[in-house]
């Protein structure tokens, strides 16, 4: 008999979404452990630290899903989440920004220790959390103090999904234990200092549909304010960190706003090589930033980037560690910024069929270049410049450039300093 989310010959079943795919968990049914049978209650005042726990132990025995229903649920600890069981609330989707309602775990452990557990200690293999909204009540947007990661994953095949969080400090973090098939879906919210940092991941994580926004912690029924929590993910916030990840996929991600939106690093571990499709950074200081790449590089494609905060909001920028290749197709570029590329590592950087526009007042009047590339090997190919002045500097640095079939707003003016090193031919002509 088919169980689809009321009480059905004395079984509740809550029916949630994963992956688009309905799931459901009969509660009732073997497998399935409801907290309140462990003495969880959602009062908002009792710590159901001890309590989630001992359902999650019972859980593990066999593997299975431990239900959390609608409620407020205190958290003052940190919860193993152990191999085989998902953590399960009635979220079927993210939420929005008010009302708190559905399931909603109220989050108060490890404050100004970021070193402390995370709220979710997803380390077992094939651990789900899913379905629920994190708040940290005593995290207040005037007065923000540091917390651990609300959710930490390491082995094989963990999942996060279908969850809110509306004031973390640090989101999601995977590694630097090892890590494999790490999936992380449907998820959204305010994170304030790192929102999602992947590491020593050895074998295709995924990434997909995830979008970090102030307007999460904005409300004032929730105790937020849009200003404060601008001002903080501006000057403090990196969205997207990945360290060694091997052929990691990341599709239709967003931030708005931040410090750095996309940032590739070099850890113990090695660096990232990856596939990012869809993704966006708005209000930035700097979109994307390319310390360090495994050799065969970094793919992005379909992907809008704005930047127009801090002293020099760049788009993107190929930092001198970096020595991978690094290629952007049908990427759109505009600010107000002060640059829209700098290119200044000893790698490979191709860059086709983009958009690139948008100075600010001071880049205005100087003439900066939209683009500038000052070392490494620069292919720019098939694009167009929406500003006049100058589209493309390149440097004496550059070791070699093909610049072929651009255009742009009273055509494509090109500082060459690299001379013959560079190729450049077929560009609109300026006027």
């Amino acid at each position: 008999m088919r169980m689809t989310g009321v009480l059905l010959a004395g079984v509740l079943a809550a029916t949630m979404a994963a992956g688009g795919v309905a799931v459901e968990v009969p509660v009732g049914a073997a497998g399935v452990f409801p907290v309140t049978d462990f003495g969880a209650k959602a009062d908002g005042k009792t710590d159901n630290t001890a309590a989630f726990q001992a359902a999650i132990d019972r859980a593990a025995v066999e593997g299975g899903v431990v239900w959390v229903p609608p409620g407020k649920w205190l958290v003052a600890g940190s919860l193993q989440v152990k191999a085989g069981v998902a953590l399960s609330g009635a979220n079927q989707a993210p939420a929005s920004i008010e009302p708190l309602t559905g399931t909603v775990i109220l989050a108060t452990g490890g404050r100004d220790n970021e070193q402390a557990p995370a709220l979710f200690e997803i380390t077992g293999n094939a651990s789900t959390v899913r379905g629920l909204t994190v708040f940290y009540p005593d995290q207040k947007p005037r007065d923000i103090h540091p917390y651990p990661w609300t959710c930490h994953l390491a082995a094989f095949d963990n999942t996060v999904e279908n969850v809110t969080l509306i004031n973390s400090y640090n989101g999601i973090g995977v590694g630097p234990q090892p890590n494999v098939r790490h999936r992380i879906r449907s998820v959204v919210g305010c994170v304030l200092r790192r929102g999602l940092v992947v590491d020593a991941t050895t074998d295709i994580g995924r990434v997909e549909n995830v979008q970090w926004h102030c307007h999460w912690w904005s409300a004032a029924s929730i105790g937020g304010e849009w200003e404060p929590v601008f001002n903080y993910m501006v000057e403090h916030l990196e969205a997207f960190v990945f360290g060694r990840t091997d052929w990691e996929y990341v599709t239709n991600t967003f931030v708005f706003p931040t410090n750095i939106g996309y940032r590739f690093i070099k850890t113990k571990a090695g660096a990232c090589n990856g596939q990012f499709s869809g993704i966006g950074a708005d209000a930035a200081q700097t979109c994307v930033q390319v310390d360090e790449i495994q050799y065969m590089g970094l793919l992005i494609t379909n992907g809008q980037f704005v930047a127009f905060t801090g002293k020099r909001p760049v788009e993107l920028v190929v930092s001198p560690t970096c020595t991978g290749q690094v290629r952007l197709v049908n990427c759109a570029f505009w600010g107000p910024a002060s640059y829209n590329a700098l290119l200044q590592g000893k790698s490979f950087v191709g860059l086709s069929d983009c958009f690139f526009s948008g100075r600010n007042e001071e880049a205005e009047k100087a003439d900066h270049p939209l683009l500038v590339a000052e070392s490494g090997k620069v292919q720019v190919t098939g694009c167009s410049f929406g500003d006049g002045g100058t589209a493309l500097r390149l440097g004496p640095g550059v070791e070699h450039a093909i610049v072929i079939g651009n255009n742009g707003k009273g055509g494509v003016k090109i500082v060459n300093e690299a001379g013959e090193k560079a190729v450049v031919r077929e560009n609109e002509p300026v006027l």
